[in-house]
Parts: C-alpha cells; structure tokens; sequence
C-alpha cells in the first residue's frame, strides 16, 4: 500500500504516539525551533522513525495550500474497514455506537465527525464510497488523531449497511430537523447507529426511510439548520451522556 502524506502537529504527533511503524517518515520545515516541533522532533528519535528537515517551500509544494504548520509526515494507511470487519467488531462489542454520514461531501465536516466519535467512543464511522468525502488528508488534519483510532467503513451501499446491521440488532437513528420527538427523548444507551444527513439537503429520502426512529436536536434561533459536524457532535453527545460517559 502506498503512503500517505498527514499534516499538522496534532496529527502527526498521533500517529507517532500510537502507531509509529506506520510512520515512513516524518518532515519537518526548516527554521520551525518551537516547543512543540521539538516534541514532535523528541518523539521521532524516541520511535526510531526517520525525520526530515526541509526548506518550508518545498513541503508548501508537496501539500498545497493548506495549514500544515511546518509538520508533514508519510504514513502507511490504516486499512478501511469492510461491512465484514464491522460485523466482526459487533460481536464482541457491548452496546456499540456507531456514525454513519449520509452523503457528507466536505471533508472538513467529515474530520470533525471522526473528532466527535473519537471522543464519545463510537466504535466506526460509516460513510459511502460514492459522492461522499473520503479520507483525505484535509479530513485527517481536521480530525487531530481520530482517524487513527476511529475506523472509517467505506461501504457501497447505506441502506444496505443498515440492513445488515439491523440484523445485527442495531437501531437506525436519522437526525431531522422536523422529527416529532428529540433525541433527549430516544433510548441511546443500546446498540445505535446515528445518522446525519448531506450539508444542506439533510438525509435522502431511502435513508430515512430505512431508519427506526428520526429524532431532531434542540434548537431555539432562526437559523433553520445546523452544521453536520456540529450536529454530529450534539448527537454523539447526547448518546454519551445518556451512558454515562460524560
């Protein structure tokens, strides 16, 4: 499998702490003396992974225009998970959590997503290989280290996904904004999988179709809609707190 790039201190610093043999090697602009580079820098040796200085041009080159801030390194990838895997994890799972994004196409969205179920400790994140964001470095960087600790189910098929995890004794929850009941109100303490809709356009009409119960988020202003990644977060959060774990 070819590497991939990540950038951003976060990030890297990650994947150094809980995967560095997947670190290929590490870069690092010149000129860049803080205490956090120097971290970065002291956690490289300590795992014995390759690092690199390089004048700021250059990695600008290699990544484009994005918030690298100085750091960069070459990974070997996780390896997706397939509907398999995750059927697999299920077993041995209590009470799993799990997010599945219906179409979500901004890849920043969908790494403030991974952030979110990082931190309320939803097992994967669900998302379909076609006209959807997929894992890039953009999303990498935005989830700050999750998407190496929060497995991405790439799958061809969403209704299909939820068949089979329906079989599996899972509950679809879809988040609409004009659902009857709020989510305060649904049992989220069992095997859950949530589901946010597309920027904007909110769930397609099959998926919410396929889901046991829509529930909506509170919301007091004028705006009629709130972002996916902020409403994954509240969602998350929501299923968290009614276990406990917050």
């Amino acid at each position: 499998m070819r590497p991939e790039t990540i950038y951003g201190m976060h990030a890297v610093r990650m994947v150094l702490e809980r995967s560095p043999a997947r670190v290929v090697r590490v870069l690092v602009t010149e000129r860049r003396e803080d205490a956090r580079v120097r971290a970065i820098e002291e956690l490289a040796r300590r795992q014995q992974r390759p690092l690199e200085r390089i004048p700021a041009k250059q990695l600008q080159q290699q990544l484009g225009e994005v918030a690298h801030q100085g750091v960069a390194a070459d990974i070997t990838p996780l390896v997706p998970w397939s509907e398999d895997d995750l059927l697999a994890a299920l077993q041995t799972a209590n009470a799993p959590l799990l997010l599945a994004l219906d179409g979500v196409q901004d890849p920043h969205n969908l790494g403030a997503c991974l952030r979110s179920a990082d931190a309320c400790g939803a097992l994967a994140v669900i998302i379909p290989k076609d006209r959807a964001a997929q894992l890039s470095a953009t999303a990498r960087k935005v989830a700050a280290g999750a998407a190496e600790t929060t497995p991405v189910v790439s799958v061809t098929n969403l209704v299909r996904t939820f068949k089979l995890l329906q079989g599996a004794g899972l509950w679809i929850v879809g988040a609409d904004a004009v659902a009857d009941q709020p989510a305060s109100a649904v049992d989220l303490k069992g095997p859950v999988v949530l589901v946010l809709g597309a920027e904007g356009s909110g769930l397609r009409h099959l998926t919410r179709e396929n889901c046991d119960f829509l529930v909506r988020l509170p919301q007091q202003g004028a705006v009629e809609s709130l972002n996916v990644s902020v409403a994954a977060g509240m969602l998350l959060y929501e299923a968290a707190r009614q276990r406990d774990k917050i």
